[in-house]
């Protein structure tokens, strides 16, 4: 619990939906037989050797809207996880890059870019089989991706500087200016 509670305190200091910035949705009782669909695509992808042993799947209205399993060694992409996979094609199927009204099923509990990109696109509730101590033991563990996040910038093992910050506000300043931006 301390693990999510830290992750959720993270994603509000870094995303403009933090604290206060949208009502909570109240997640509607959940629905086993999409939760099994997202185990039956990671139990088909760890037997295939496709990826690793993850599946997702995005439910709007009752019905599933998209699907993922992880293919990260299959296409040599790290982001292609199953909760990703199933949030790009649910955008696609739905013509849109907010899944409000959505829940996420998968197979196990997603990890920081996972659970980033739900909130990013606004999922509703998320529902998960394993949990991330299970995917550790196989080998998957998220544990200093936590660690890392909680730490300040120069604190960090990957070394991050910040450059030309005045010339990057360019960018900022136009986005805020154009009166043709679309919202996230």
């Amino acid at each position: 619990m301390q693990r999510r509670t830290n992750c959720r305190l993270i994603l509000s200091r870094v995303s403009p939906q933090g604290k206060g910035g949208r009502d909570l949705p109240v997640a509607g009782p959940p629905h086993p037989d999409f939760l099994r669909r997202a185990i039956a695509l990671a139990t088909r992808n760890a037997i295939e050797s496709r990826g690793g042993p993850f599946g997702a799947v995005i439910v709007k209205d009752g019905r599933i809207v998209g699907e993922g399993a992880n293919a990260v060694t299959a296409t040599n992409d790290p982001t292609a996880h199953a909760e990703v996979n199933a949030i790009r094609a649910a955008c696609k199927a739905l013509n849109t890059f907010s899944l409000r009204g959505c829940d996420l099923y998968t197979s196990c509990e997603p990890c920081p870019m996972c659970l980033s990109a739900a909130y990013w696109a606004r999922i509703d509730a998320i529902y998960f089989g394993c949990g991330a101590a299970d995917a550790a033991r196989a080998g998957f563990d998220d544990a200093i991706l936590y660690d890392e996040l909680r730490r300040e910038i120069g604190e960090r093992t990957m070394p991050a500087t910040q450059l030309l910050r005045d010339e990057a506000l360019a960018s900022i300043e136009a986005w805020i200016a154009s009166p043709t931006k679309i919202q996230f």
